[in-house]
């Protein structure tokens, strides 16, 4: 059996970023609809809409980007970011002055 072993530079995060108009009721329900599609398939809200989702690898992350691309609003920007584990544990996160602790990884199953 080949394995390969487990790496943070294998492990993919995809995050988000999205600005939706929403002057009217229909751009308002779509703006909605987007984020509850996010937050159905695995996106956790970050920060306001910036949602992001942790993958094993990166046909997941396609599969996930590519699922996003087929449910975009009519109308508004959206950017899509793909990076490694290894380059999301590098990140600062700051709450005012005060640095907050670094976020956990999701936890992993081991089989065997």
């Amino acid at each position: 059996m080949n394995r390969k072993p487990l790496s943070g530079y294998r492990f993919m995060w995809i995050q988000v970023l999205f600005d939706l108009p929403t002057h009217t009721a229909y751009q308002r329900k779509q703006a909605s609809s987007f984020r509850n599609y996010l937050l159905d398939h695995g996106f956790e809200m970050a920060q306001y809409s910036v949602y992001q989702r942790f993958c094993s690898g990166k046909e997941m992350a396609e599969v996930h980007i590519k699922r996003v691309e087929q449910n975009l609003p009519e109308y508004g920007k959206v950017h899509i970011l793909c990076f490694t584990d290894k380059q999301y544990e590098n990140m600062r996160t700051f709450n005012g002055k005060k640095k907050n602790p670094a976020q956990e990884n999701p936890g992993q199953f081991t089989l065997f």
